[in-house]
Parts: C-alpha cells; structure tokens; sequence
C-alpha cells in the first residue's frame, strides 16, 4: 500500500511531465477523461496518500488505495490501466487506484501545514491538533 513516502517518490518521478501538455488520454476509469485532453500541467503535489496532478482551475486527485501502482513510459501488460496520460515525452499510466476531480484551488482543499511530508509542515500545529483530539494522558 503506497505511503506519504512512496508518493514523494511519484511526484519526482514524473516531475518531466510539469508544463507538458497532454496529448492522449485513456483507461477505465469513469472520470470525464476528455477534459484532461490538451490540458497543461502546472504542478504536482502531494498529501499523505493523496498524489495531485494540478491544472488550471482544478486538480486530479489520484488515491492508490491498498494495491495501487503507476508506470512511466511503460505499461504493465497484465493489468487493465486505469487512466493513461500521453504527453510528447512520454507517458503516465495508473492502475488499481482512485481518481477524482477537484475543483477549484487545490490550496482550500488541502491544510499542507497538517502533512508530516510536506515542507510546510507545522509541528506546533499538529501537536495542537493532537492534544484537541486526544484523550492520552501523555500529550
């Protein structure tokens, strides 16, 4: 099951793809793939188990659940892809996971100060969060 660390890993991974436009898109997946067509991306992000492909106005939000996986520039030849990005360099492809959109700013769906991977991390905010939500005699 991926972690906050393995997603670090995808999001540098496929850094290549930042400012690329995406050429093809496919897969079972039931979002609606064609607005993903001729879409640029500006970043990706992530939270916790959250990886995050961000665009203009909205954000791909892709969750890899307890057996997710994704390749670049490969496909697995087994495994029904759940949603393939083409670009001109290459090609992300996701399988066994959960896609959704987000709308909007992807800064008022997420608090990246309560993410223990994210560089804006506060350790005084989570302890705060902790001691507000507990009942350990500890905290």
């Amino acid at each position: 099951m991926p972690e906050g660390p393995s997603i670090l890993l995808v999001k540098e991974a496929v850094d290549k793809f930042t400012s690329k436009e995406i050429i093809d898109v496919s897969g079972n997946s039931k979002i609606e793939q064609s607005r993903l067509l001729n879409k640029t991306i500006i970043n990706f992000k992530s939270w916790g188990k959250h990886f995050l492909i961000c665009f203009e106005g909205f954000t791909l939000k892709v969750h890899f659940l307890m057996f997710g996986s994704y390749t670049i520039d490969e496909k697995k030849p087994d495994r029904a892809i759940r949603l393939h990005l083409k670009f001109e360099n290459g090609e992300i492809n996701f399988y066994t996971c959960s896609v959704k959109y987000l709308e909007g700013d992807i800064n008022e769906h997420y608090d990246w100060s309560a993410d223990v991977m994210s560089d804006q991390w506060d350790k005084k905010k989570a302890k705060t969060k902790l001691k507000k939500n507990s009942r350990s005699p500890y905290l």
